[in-house]
């Protein structure tokens, strides 16, 4: 393509957009609004995504060793653990860590089991795959020396369902999102093309090519979309900026955190840029076909 022809094909997009002012107002409103939602949708599937895997990497199990277990039939139990292939490490907390951990949780008044302490010398293992956990346990429970295995067998169960279940409607939202941005942007663009179709009529018969007279369109959905994402990218990260600060005070101290300001609102305006950008073209290229078959 030569250099005078690109330059023409921007200039008559440009000029279309001038032109047509309505239809670019409407056409950059729909964009706007679809990509707010697709916007809003993004930020909170990502940052269910982060809390999920943050739950997920907080699943171990703790494997309790026999009390009669000596030091070499310690070290057996361990190898035995770790040559497991789903498991990622394995932490040794001695009865009297134990100990310490539940007078720090529970209160003083345990202080008294110091005489007499009943509790088991502990094993946390963590696997690679939090899904694996129920697996691995069963595994573990089977070993010599091991007393009895604890992972919150129902409750984790019912957790990895729920986020599973949270991740697959959270997906189908989004994409169904933006299957009804792209059929709005689309109609709404091929309002703005039915009515210039006896320009594209009159270029077709003089003998412009298919291509010669969809890129000055293409290029025009291209810019509509790009104008109709800029307002989303700034509501969402204003609006992100808000809420994570607000956030940050409350969730100070847990171990489920949101996603950090920076780079994550980089990535959803980039996604964000790029979905305008694609439906605006995609759009604008699916509604000058018809116009183009005389």
């Amino acid at each position: 393509m030569k250099a005078n022809t690109i330059q023409r094909h921007f200039r008559e997009s440009f000029k279309s957009i001038r032109r047509n002012g309505w239809m670019t107002f409407a056409s950059v409103s729909a964009v706007t609004v679809t990509l707010l939602l697709v916007g809003v949708f993004l930020v909170i599937l990502f940052n269910m995504n982060k809390v999920a895997n943050d739950i997920e990497q907080d699943v171990e199990i703790r494997v309790h060793i026999q009390l009669s277990a000596t030091d070499e039939a310690k070290d057996i139990l361990k190898k035995q653990i770790k040559n497991l292939p789903q498991v990622e490490s394995i932490k040794y907390s001695s009865k009297k860590e134990e100990l310490q951990k539940l007078i720090k949780d529970m209160g003083e008044d345990f202080e008294l089991f110091k005489q007499d302490n009943p509790l088991y010398d502990v094993f946390i293992v963590k696997v690679k795959n939090p899904q694996d956990t129920p697996k691995v346990a069963k595994k573990i429970e089977k070993f010599n020396y091991t007393e009895k295995v604890i992972y919150g067998e129902k409750k984790v169960d019912k957790l990895f369902r729920f986020l599973e279940t949270s991740r697959n409607v959270g997906l189908v939202l989004i994409i169904g999102l933006l299957f009804t941005a792209m059929f709005l942007i689309s109609n709404t663009i091929k309002i703005t093309i039915f009515a210039r179709r006896t320009e594209i009529e009159i270029m077709r018969l003089v003998g412009a090519t298919n291509w010669f007279i969809r890129w000055p369109f293409i290029l025009e959905g291209l810019w509509l979309g790009l104008l109709g994402s800029i307002i989303p990218i700034i509501v969402v990260t204003v609006g992100y900026n808000f809420i994570s600060n607000a956030m940050a005070t409350r969730l100070q101290g847990h171990f489920v955190q949101m996603l950090d300001y920076f780079p994550f609102v980089l990535q959803v305006s980039s996604i964000l840029l790029l979905i305008g950008a694609f439906i605006g073209m995609w759009g604008s290229f699916i509604s000058v076909r018809k116009f183009l078959k005389i």
